[in-house]
């Protein structure tokens, strides 16, 4: 028995330690000398002071700011855990939400959104990532026409000139990685320091 029995934890232990300790190991540490920035969760600071992650979107409600698409992910009601209640960027609970192109609810919402945004910038179309949300919930990506659209309502509330914000929206703009794989794309938050740093109060 213990013949039998021996071989069968030998390889036990011997494939836990590999696959539960130096491959683990051996990937982290790779990671953390080839790719330090990712490997450490993109992290953007300001300063000493961590403001964020590139990867996880945060909300900006103040007309001085870029926002961000809409977030559908939820978190715990604080009058009753057993129900969940709007928190826009909650990475603990990333999803979109379930409702369908066929859902009422969906459609009012948007239309409202719509209706809003056509009121800071009637003479051009809205674009869609602006009133749709993403499959994660938290993209922190817009589209460059989507910080376009934004420019006239971020420059009036600054007293900025909309060329000097056109600029820094064209300086943030990031193309396609590898020249084709992808979309252009602008991270709100990096636009948003940028402004601050830059663009004026």
């Amino acid at each position: 028995m213990l013949k039998e029995l021996r071989p069968a934890i030998v390889i036990l232990v011997a494939l836990t330690i590999v696959t539960g300790l130096v491959y683990p190991l051996t990937i982290t540490g790779a990671a953390r000398l080839l790719f330090p920035y990712q490997a450490q969760g993109s992290l953007i600071a300001q300063g000493n002071k961590i403001v964020g992650s590139a990867l996880i979107g945060q909300q900006f409600t103040s007309d001085k700011y870029f926002h961000g698409r809409p977030s559908a992910t939820t978190g715990p009601d604080p009058k009753d855990a057993s129900k969940t209640v709007p928190a826009p960027y909650n990475a603990a609970n990333s999803g979109g939400s379930n409702l369908g192109p066929t859902s009422k609810v969906l459609a009012d919402r948007v239309k409202a959104d719509v209706e809003k945004l056509k009121g800071e910038n009637p003479s051009q179309p809205v674009p869609v990532d602006l009133v749709t949300t993403s499959g994660s919930g938290l993209d922190p990506d817009i589209s460059p026409a989507a910080a376009l659209f934004q420019v006239p309502r971020v420059a009036k509330a600054r007293g900025l000139p909309e060329d000097r914000v056109r600029a820094l929206v064209a300086a943030q703009t990031e193309g396609r990685l590898m020249g084709w794989l992808g979309e252009p794309r602008v991270n709100v938050l990096r636009l948003n320091l940028a402004l601050d740093q830059g663009g004026g109060r």
